[in-house]
């Protein structure tokens, strides 16, 4: 930093001088070039024809008067550039060093390092840019701990099933039998879609995806989504009841991928709902933009769990969704999907016992005629 700070003024004083040296010998050459002459037309207009002693000490008179006026002009001019250069490179040096060493303290892992962005010049725009750059990867890096934290969380019980099983039939504890290939094929599965969900969240965050938007009816993506579900709705005897408001434009979006997110929405909301419940899914259109909610009579969610309900591995019940065999990411996956589209997710709950609402919204045109 010191080389840095002392290449830095040092460059800034030598331009500085470089100019006044430049400017002080060309004023130099024309003052002795041009200005005896003009002294001596002036003298013989004023005095005429003077003895050649007195117009000899009238000349170094002169002369002298020059350089000497030159000399403190030159002298006051650089002492100026060097004050001016200290002063530039103090303030320029400063905040460059704090971005250096700020600088040096992420790439060591200190994420946290901050830079003073005043003023609105030049390098405050750049200690701001530095600052939200380094925020993002402080965001980040958070995430990535919380996730690799999260994912040994999640993978250590199918593995330890696994684990147990296969030890199991190699000591001869276990028998071969169809209840036990089908555990451990169930585990295994989960497994898989473990990883599938990871993936796709992450390319989801990232805006990876390969959206592949076409003009859809709100309708459509209602009927189909509530048709995929009804099977699972039955079974449970849990009532599903599709809403449609009538006269709704079209929207651009991925069909399969939005189609993901009902699916995604509605089984949420049946696992937290019981037998007699019921679910709706309605489509209408709120100041201009397309809204699709799913609303449950089921458990509700907690004020405390309602802001967090879309972090990935997030529980409100952790035994509950372990039993299930939810991975733990599928609302942070519908979230990352919708945003991918230019929309929001958002979760409501007067609270436990009270049912939920998620609500999707989309940017729509206005109402068709």
């Amino acid at each position: 930093m010191r080389g840095l700070r002392r290449s830095l003024a040092a460059k800034l004083l030598a331009a500085q001088l470089l100019v006044i040296v430049a400017g002080s010998a060309t004023l130099a050459l024309v003052a002795l070039a041009i200005a005896p002459d003009l002294f001596h037309a002036h003298v013989r207009e004023a005095l005429g024809i003077v003895p050649d002693d007195v117009a000899r000490h009238l000349d170094e008179a002169f002369e002298d008067a020059v350089l000497v006026s030159l000399a403190v002009a030159i002298g006051a001019a650089a002492l100026a550039a060097a004050l001016a250069s200290a002063f530039l490179a103090i303030r320029i040096v400063r905040p460059i060093r704090a971005l250096a060493r700020a600088s040096q303290e992420i790439a060591r892992g200190a994420y946290g390092s901050r830079v003073a962005a005043g003023g609105s010049d030049e390098l405050a725009l750049l200690a701001a840019s530095f600052n939200e750059m380094a925020a993002s990867l402080e965001s980040a890096e958070r995430r990535r701990r919380a996730l690799l934290s999260d994912v040994a969380h999640e993978l250590r019980t199918p593995l330890a099933t696994i684990e147990g099983y296969v030890e199991g039939l190699r000591d001869g504890i276990v028998a071969p039998e169809q209840s036990t290939w089908s555990l451990l094929a169930s585990e295994t599965a989960r497994l898989q879609r473990l990883v599938e969900d990871l993936q796709l969240v992450s390319r989801a965050e990232e805006r990876q995806l390969d959206l592949r938007t076409q003009e859809v009816e709100p309708g459509a993506l209602v009927a189909d989504a509530a048709a995929r579900m009804a099977p699972s709705y039955e079974a449970k005897g849990v009532r599903l009841v599709p809403e449609v408001e009538p006269g709704l434009p079209t929207v651009a979006v991925d069909p399969d991928r939005l189609g993901e997110v009902l699916a995604n929405l509605l089984d949420n909301a049946l696992r937290h709902t019981p037998a007699g419940g019921t679910v709706s899914l309605r489509a209408a259109l709120r100041r201009g933009d397309l809204e699709l909610a799913v609303s449950d009579t089921g458990e509700g969610i907690a004020p405390e769990h309602l802001g967090r309900v879309f972090e990935r591995f997030y529980r409100a019940d952790q035994a509950r969704s372990r039993a299930t065999g939810g991975s733990g990411i599928g609302l942070a996956i519908a979230k990352a999907i919708v945003e991918a589209h230019g929309g929001s997710l958002r979760a409501e709950s007067d609270g436990p016992g009270r049912g939920a609402t998620f609500v999707v919204t989309l940017p729509g045109g206005s109402r068709a005629p």
